[in-house]
């Protein structure tokens, strides 16, 4: 959903700094070839990624939901070098076409792949992260969270994809699906965890970004 009006939403995406072309080439083949290609982060919030992470200055990402590879792109572009982005996604079906582009962008030296469950496999990775980036299944998001503020510095950060879940979390809870229940419940608990202090941004379909309080 556009939650901006369209002249608005092309103003915008014409004075954001435009993509690298390993990144148009990602964007174009997902919308021709992948089922649900708007699951895809795309320009504008490709490009706040890459701004978040460049201002975070990061050594260790976790990413929870690669899909096809686009915000896995945009996060390498920021890590510190000798950094890595750890990368998460339990489609096996994808994998091939995220590392064809990764090693196409140069970035192998930069992005570590995880197939399988990251509920199994963010407690298996021994790192502290300064980053994390969730967007993958709703119905997990409080469990990966909860996973991974154990594993983020004070001062890191926990950013989630989709929490306004094209406006459906503004409905009665009662008409909710499983999805948007699930995203009602992250906002709410990310609302009251005194770990963190947090904004939401309507940014796309949103980003709740929540940072790591030294307790």
């Amino acid at each position: 959903m556009d939650f901006l009006p369209e002249n608005i939403e092309k103003y915008v995406d014409a004075h954001t700094r435009q993509e690298p072309e390993i990144l148009k080439k990602l964007d174009r083949e997902t919308y021709a070839k992948v089922m649900m290609p708007r699951m895809l982060s795309g320009h504008l919030q490709g490009r706040f990624l890459k701004m978040i992470c460049s201002m975070v200055n990061p050594t260790q990402v976790l990413e929870v939901g690669t899909f096809t590879g686009y915000s896995a792109l945009c996060l390498a572009e920021a890590v510190k070098e000798g950094g890595m982005v750890h990368t998460i996604d339990i489609n096996e079906e994808l994998h091939p076409m995220v590392m064809r582009y990764i090693k196409e962008a140069g970035m192998e030296n930069k992005i570590k792949t995880y197939v399988g469950n990251a509920l199994d496999i963010i407690p298996a990775i021994n790192h502290t992260f300064d980053l994390v980036f969730l967007d993958a299944d709703k119905e997990n998001y409080s469990k990966y969270y909860e996973l991974a503020i154990h594993k983020v510095r004070p001062g890191g950060f926990i950013v989630a994809d989709n929490v306004l879940w094209s406006g459906k979390v503004t409905e009665p809870k009662v008409k909710a699906d499983e999805e948007t229940r699930s995203l009602m419940e992250y906002n709410k608990m990310v609302m009251k965890d005194p770990r963190v202090e947090n904004v939401l941004v309507p940014i796309r379909d949103g980003l709740m970004i929540a940072r790591k309080l030294t307790l």
